[in-house]
């Protein structure tokens, strides 16, 4: 659909209330391909590729979350969403806390997976993994090093092996997402984005969020550390982990994540506890 700055892709399935859904680095919507069928018996899903990866159009530049927060607003407006529950991972998890912060009247519920905020937490996990700061060093540097899909499967390949069921995991398919040059740069100036976005979260957190959020990290990376930095930010933080898990929750454990979308977003949510919500299993 037609954005400012290009067109924005997206998946959409099912009826009821609109949930949309924002993948993470490096992947594409098709992260959601586990859980989107059980989340569109209640639910009008939209699963969105963040402006510049997957098969939407590249900006020229705007790749802070606040400004890729106002294109996948317009992107649910033109599509006539209204009121949605979001559920993110990884960098879309980022990009839904601006969304949720700046369009309120907007956002029923926000599941967050896998990450804590920038400005809140996230410089401290930069020792767990070099390419955290590889990512946001400056072009064309990130750009020469992983050139071409050699190196773009050597470079993602690595990643993916931190997972703790990296078969689950759909790696060709993102390898050749990113094999491009201008999505897998675009992949990059979201990270070159990150000292902006801290400024801006903590300049804008003084009211916090009012609507229910579920942070959710897993068993072996995250864990508690996402419901840690949202309640930073958030009145009313539900935490969950997941286990038996590594960084790609929806893909290494799907059902875990179904049973817990489930509990927070319905088709009837429920008041569940704001202390620790795992095992989110009935």
């Amino acid at each position: 659909m037609p954005v400012e700055g290009g067109d924005l892709h997206y998946v959409r399935m099912g009826s009821g209330p609109a949930l949309v859904l924002l993948h993470g680095w490096p992947q594409t919507w098709w992260e959601w391909r586990k859980v989107m069928p059980a989340l569109a018996e209640n639910h009008t899903v939209v699963a969105f590729d963040l402006p510049g990866l997957g098969r939407s159009d590249i900006p020229s530049g705007g790749y802070d979350t606040a400004t890729t927060a106002a294109r996948v607003h317009q992107g649910a407006e033109a599509l006539g969403l209204g009121e949605v529950g979001i559920l993110a991972h990884d960098l879309g998890s980022l990009v839904a806390y601006s969304y949720a912060r700046d369009y309120p009247e907007d956002v029923s519920r926000l599941a967050a997976l896998e990450t804590p905020l920038n400005g809140f937490g996230l410089e401290e996990a930069y020792g767990l993994s070099w390419h955290f700061l590889f990512n946001q060093t400056a072009g064309p540097v990130p750009e020469d090093l992983i050139d071409g899909w050699r190196d773009v499967r050597t470079y993602l390949g690595w990643l993916y092996s931190s997972a703790k069921y990296p078969d689950a995991i759909a790696q060709r398919a993102y390898m050749a997402a990113y094999a491009d040059d201008g999505r897998l740069s675009a992949g990059f100036e979201y990270y070159r984005a990150f000292p902006a976005n801290a400024a801006d979260n903590k300049a804008g957190a003084g009211e916090k969020l009012a609507m229910p959020v579920l942070a959710m990290g897993s068993e072996s990376v995250f864990g508690p550390a996402v419901a840690q930095s949202f309640r930073q930010v958030a009145t009313d933080v539900r935490q969950a982990v997941a286990p038996d898990t590594g960084h790609w929750i929806p893909e290494e454990n799907p059902e875990f994540l179904k049973q817990c979308a489930t509990l927070f977003f319905g088709p009837e949510p429920q008041e569940a506890p704001t202390g620790d919500l795992a095992p989110c299993a009935p």
